[in-house]
C-alpha cells in the first residue's frame, strides 16, 4: 500500500470544506447586492480615451455599457478563466450599436466602436463613403465644424461631417477630417460567420476593422452595448452637462 506522507486528516479536509462553504454562503448577500450586480452584471461604467468615436463619443465622456445586451462571456464576466468560450443568453449586435469589445488580436485592451458590418456581409470604403453589401450606404452632408483635437495637431482645423443611416435605419453623425484618406478606399471584405466589422466615427482617425491588425471581432469578444453618457468633463475638468443622456 502507498502511504501519502503529505495527506491531510479526513477531519481537517472536512473542516476546510465545511469553511469553504460557509464563506460561499457568506459572500451570496454581496455578490448580490445592488452595487455589485449593476457594476458586475448590468452595467460596466467605461471613461473614452481617445477622439476616435468623436463626434459621437469625444474624450473625457463617461459611459455605461449594457452587458445584458449580448449575453455574458469570457471578457464580460469578471475574473473568468480564459477557457470559457461562448456566450450565456447570447444576442448579436445590430446594424448601428456602439459596442465595447476585444479583438482577438489584442485581448488585453477594451475598444469601443461601431458596428457597421454583420456575418455574411460585404464591406468596403470608397472615396470615404461606407459600401455595405455593393450599396453606398445612404449618408446627408451636415455643416462643418471645427474639429478640435479629435483631427490632430492643428486645433483650429474644421471637419467635414455626415449623417450615415443604416440599413435597418440607425443613424449618426461622422468626422471626415481629410479627403482622400488612408483608409478611405479599402478592398471589398466580407464577415465571417460569428464576426461583426466595426469602425471609428471619427472616420480619418480610428484603427478599426479596416486594418488587418484589428480586423474582423468575434462576437464572442463582446463585453457590452454603450447606451449613455453618464458623466463627461472638457480639457480644463469642467462638466460637459449637455453631453449627458443616450449616445447614437
Amino acid at each position: 500500500m502507498t502511504s501519502l506522507t503529505g495527506a491531510i486528516p479526513p477531519s481537517r479536509a472536512q473542516s476546510r470544506e465545511w469553511k469553504a462553504i460557509l464563506v460561499l454562503i457568506l459572500l451570496i448577500p454581496v455578490l448580490w447586492s445592488p452595487l455589485i450586480l449593476f457594476r458586475f452584471v448590468l452595467y460596466q461604467p467605461f471613461n473614452i480615451p481617445s477622439g476616435s468615436m468623436a463626434p459621437t463619443l469625444m474624450v473625457g465622456d463617461y459611459v455605461f455599457a449594457a452587458k445584458y445586451a449580448y449575453g455574458y462571456g469570457r471578457y464580460s464576466i469578471p475574473f473568468a478563466p480564459s477557457w470559457i468560450a461562448g456566450r450565456v443568453l447570447a444576442a448579436d449586435p445590430e446594424y448601428g450599436d456602439i459596442v465595447v469589445f476585444r479583438t482577438a488580436k489584442d485581448n488585453s485592451v477594451d475598444y469601443v466602436k461601431r458596428v457597421v458590418g454583420l456575418p455574411g456581409d460585404r464591406v468596403q470604403m470608397r472615396q470615404g463613403r461606407l459600401v455595405l453589401n455593393d450599396r453606398p450606404v445612404t449618408r446627408v452632408a451636415l455643416h462643418s465644424e471645427p474639429a478640435g483635437s479629435t483631427c490632430g495637431a492643428d486645433e483650429d482645423a474644421k471637419a467635414k461631417r455626415w449623417r450615415e443611416t443604416l440599413p435597418n435605419g440607425a443613424s449618426y453623425v461622422t468626422n471626415d477630417c481629410v479627403d482622400d484618406g488612408y483608409l478611405d478606399t479599402t478592398a471589398v471584405l466580407t464577415v465571417p460567420p460569428g464576426h461583426f466589422f466595426v469602425l471609428g466615427d471619427n472616420r480619418d482617425n480610428s484603427t478599426d476593422s479596416r486594418m488587418s491588425r484589428f480586423g474582423f471581432v468575434p462576437m464572442d469578444n463582446l463585453i457590452g452595448k454603450v447606451t449613455r453618457i453618464f458623466w463627461s468633463l472638457d480639457e480644463d475638468g469642467e462638466p460637459r452637462l449637455e453631453r449627458l443622456g443616450k449616445v447614437r
